[in-house]
């Protein structure tokens, strides 16, 4: 075979590093930007967060958090319009030639050290508004599980060796809902035989533990847990011992709502029954969880959405990252020139901070984009609620901005937007659509909303099956299939009709 040399012209895309940063930055969430534009802020010398009031130039900012767009409902078309209008974002426009313009503010050598950095608080202090400002200890506790809990009860009792031994073990199979994980039979097996402990004095402590705080912990199920509940109520609680009959007893009569069984062998009134099964739920079948609290988790919207003089305004946050411009002061050192190394140091580190404010400038415009075409889509949502979400998918919004659908995804997650209506992430907007009779299309989040509407007006003595739901939405032109309302009613955590009948 004859080897020979071609030459050939042909087209390939390549991902520069330029394009993967912004695609990067763009599929962040508001706390992972926060942290890489301090990353960027920390390694690079040339880019610094612009100070409020300060002076910048045209060239060498990038305003993160300045672009509005107006979305106005059309009452002829039926359809709405959206306006965007950007803020004082500055352009970059890749110039070296404009670094040297920028003011920098000196602190003046005859200021006091007190006039800079305000003195701390004074030892003798009192008064509730400075122990709150320096609580350091309630501010840095570490989060208190209920076996902390439990230990530093268990450790203010007084036992004997062997009992404390028995009260670890019982305390460490302790779950997180103040259950055991394991019978009392299995902790007893679990104990060297030469110790010689009975499982007599293992089911002694458990119940010694049972008065800890929170009551009805180291119970085995449901039912012991409300039983120690109810007995460490005080004697004269009305239908306490009714209740405590109706635990012991009937429990699964209870669980399966067979109120009129109840009502027979309690020998009950329907109302008397019904105070009965009140003070029953008054109490807590899964105590650790009153101790064991999960740690609250705070969404930053990224687009605020308002109603100014009867349109749509859509804004982005301004606070969820600072304002970025690169130093001048650095920039005039940079010499064309010079191909020393700390100059090309500043000329790498200028580029990258350069690509840097553009990703995030990007980021912001496309974020901008696609929210208010969401608005748009969904304004009828933002005037009347649920019911009224139009089906709306990635292809709608990909089209309509000339954008592809995987940069609407990433756009979409772990973005959030704040309506009168509430928070809700941008993905919330899009949901499959379901055929009407008349030939139209219904959201799957409206036939949620009515599903959930129907389930509150329904009667508690007679719930709605899911079969009866599918009939009620067939009346209203909307065909869904009777697992489909079971699959819509399953994620929206609504129980199945037999659990959801009560008494009145």
């Amino acid at each position: 075979m004859k080897q020979s040399l071609q030459l050939k012209l042909g087209q390939q895309l390549t991902m520069t590093p330029q394009l993967q940063q912004a695609i990067r930055l763009l599929q962040l969430s508001t706390l992972d930007l926060q942290g890489e534009i301090q990353e960027a802020l920390e390694s690079n010398p040339l880019l610094e967060v612009e100070e409020e009031g300060g002076n910048q130039s045209a060239d060498d900012s990038a305003d993160s958090s300045s672009s509005s767009s107006d979305t106005r409902s059309d009452n002829e078309a039926g359809k709405s319009k959206a306006e965007s209008s950007s803020g004082e974002t500055n352009p970059i426009d890749g110039s070296e030639d404009n670094w040297g313009d920028a003011n920098v503010a000196d602190v003046p050598v005859d200021s006091n050290w007190d006039d800079i950095y305000p003195a701390g608080p004074s030892t003798n202090s009192s008064g509730p508004a400075s122990n709150d400002e320096f609580d350091f200890d309630s501010r840095n506790t570490a989060e208190l599980s209920l076996q902390d809990h439990l230990m530093w009860q268990l450790n203010m009792t007084s036992m004997s060796d062997t009992d404390m031994l028995i009260a670890l073990a019982i305390v460490d199979a302790i779950e997180p809902s103040g259950l055991l994980s394991v019978t009392p039979e299995e902790i007893h097996a679990g104990f060297d035989p030469e110790l010689d402990i009975e499982l007599d004095e293992v089911e002694a402590v458990r119940h010694r533990i049972q008065q800890f705080d929170p009551a009805g912990v180291a119970t085995v199920d449901l039912r012991e847990c409300i039983t120690v509940q109810l007995k460490q109520m005080a004697e004269d609680t009305p239908w306490l011992s009714q209740a405590l009959r109706l635990v012991d007893r009937h429990m699964h009569l209870l669980g399966s709502r067979d109120y009129a069984q109840l009502m027979r062998r309690m020998k009950l009134k329907e109302d008397e029954l019904k105070q009965v099964i009140a003070l029953i739920q008054s109490m807590n079948p899964y105590p650790g969880d009153s101790v064991a609290q999960s740690k609250t988790e705070y969404v930053v919207p990224d687009v605020f959405v308002s109603k100014k003089n009867d349109r749509w305004t859509v804004e982005l946050n301004p606070d969820i990252a600072p304002k970025l411009r690169i130093n001048a002061d650095y920039a005039g050192l940079i010499r064309r020139a010079d191909n020393s190394q700390d100059n090309a140091f500043l000329k790498d580190n200028l580029q990258e901070a350069r690509w840097f404010l553009k990703s995030l400038q990007s980021r912001n415009e496309t974020l901008m984009k696609v929210s208010s075409c969401i608005v748009e889509h969904q304004v009828n949502f933002l005037e009347y609620g649920d019911e009224a979400m139009k089906p709306m998918v990635l292809h709608d919004i990909a089209q309509a901005v000339d954008m592809h659908e995987s940069t609407i995804s990433r756009v979409t997650t772990q973005k959030y937007m704040h309506t009168p209506r509430g928070i809700f992430e941008l993905k919330y907007f899009f949901s499959s659509h379901v055929s009407t009779s008349s030939g139209g299309e219904c959201s799957s989040t409206a036939i949620r909303a009515i599903i959930k509407k129907l389930v509150v007006a329904e009667n508690p003595r007679k719930p709605l099956s899911d079969n009866k739901i599918a009939n009620l939405l067939a009346e209203q032109g909307i065909e869904v299939a009777r697992r489909t309302i079971a699959k819509y009613r399953e994620s929206m955590n609504i129980p199945p009709s037999n659990e959801r009948k009560r008494l009145v």
